[in-house]
């Protein structure tokens, strides 16, 4: 069995636990993993040079969340953390005072860029960095191509009235509450998918997306040319859990992105902008939660399987039913 999850940010590491857990738990290899094989195409939308550093947000909760190294009360970074180079940073006055960074985490940044600087690229850096821990699951950037997140604001004090900044720079330091006119992935025109993406779309027994941000995250995968043609290109069923429920975001702000780009903060909106690939769309199961269950006819009417089940991932076992249901939609 070959699953294949395009994911970003803490729902999707959290939702790519629950995957692991619940194929272990119906295909066991006994030795406590699973016969199935996962492959997580992750977003890098996120991702910016800081401090002389390359860092991947996304790719590195997932890392260490698979690896059990994550913080759980923060929901991002190590456990055990401390913060002395942020302080030191912060006396020179050096990267950006608001946004830190661990000392466990710089670790893993400065492997990184050195590995960068040597003429590796990010997929390969991204695998040599998988083999500190026993994942269980196989992590592909989407792309190797720098494809930096810019969000364009409004801004009453500039002569036209905007201003462009890092993703980072909306999302940390301002907590998105800036209005955002636009979000601009650089240089996506000439980005093509790591290798190894296209194939793991192409040849998957089934592709699911999970509930991340679908502007910044899964819609910077999607973004990538020639990632949304594998999905339309792939036999496999492509089922989707909404990161909407009751109208209200699980985790993060994707209430101030989704109106950007027209879309209704519900989890009938947010199916709705993916689509049906029986139409052109991107999906042809969709996942809500119970408190949607009156989206189920609507959602079917435009071409889309739909279920209504429990969204809200509490610890590993609500995470893994999660993924179970996503598995049983696909089937």
């Amino acid at each position: 069995m070959q699953i294949t999850v395009l994911a970003g940010g803490v729902g999707g590491s959290r939702f790519v636990r629950g995957v692991r857990e619940e194929c272990a738990r119906r295909w066991p290899d006994g030795h406590g993993g699973t016969e199935a094989s996962v492959t997580v195409i992750v977003n890098t939308g996120d991702d910016i040079w800081l401090a002389g550093v390359r860092l991947m947000p996304d790719f590195d909760s997932l890392l260490y969340s698979l690896a059990g190294v994550n913080d759980t009360e923060r929901g991002w970074g190590r456990a055990g953390e401390t913060e002395r180079v942020a302080a030191e940073l912060r006396e020179w006055g050096a990267g950006w005072p608001w946004f830190t960074l661990g000392d466990l985490d710089l670790g893993t940044h400065l492997a990184r860029t050195a590995w960068l600087r040597d003429g590796a690229t990010p997929s390969e850096v991204a695998h040599r960095l998988q083999q500190r821990w026993p994942l269980g699951v196989h992590l592909i950037p989407a792309t190797d191509t720098e494809v930096d997140t810019d969000v364009l604001v409004a801004d009453p004090d500039k002569l036209d009235g905007e201003r462009e900044m890092h993703f980072q720079e909306w999302w940390t330091r301002y907590r998105a509450t800036l209005p955002a006119i636009a979000f601009r992935q650089r240089n996506i025109e000439t980005a093509r998918p790591a290798p190894g993406v296209v194939e793991a779309i192409v040849g998957a027994d089934i592709v699911l997306i999970a509930p991340s941000n679908p502007v910044v995250s899964i819609g910077t995968i999607l973004s990538v040319p020639g990632i949304r043609e594998a999905l339309a290109e792939t036999s496999a069923p492509v089922v989707g859990v909404s990161p909407i429920i009751g109208g209200k975001v699980v985790r993060g702000m994707a209430d101030a992105c989704l109106p950007v780009i027209g879309v209704e903060t519900s989890a009938e909106g947010v199916g709705r902008h993916y689509g049906s690939r029986s139409t052109g769309g991107l999906l042809d199961g969709w996942l809500v939660d119970e408190t949607d269950a009156a989206a189920l006819a609507p959602l079917e009417a435009i071409g889309l399987t739909a279920a209504s089940v429990p969204l809200w991932m509490r610890d590993l076992d609500t995470s893994a039913d999660l993924a179970g249901a996503a598995l049983d939609l696909a089937v």
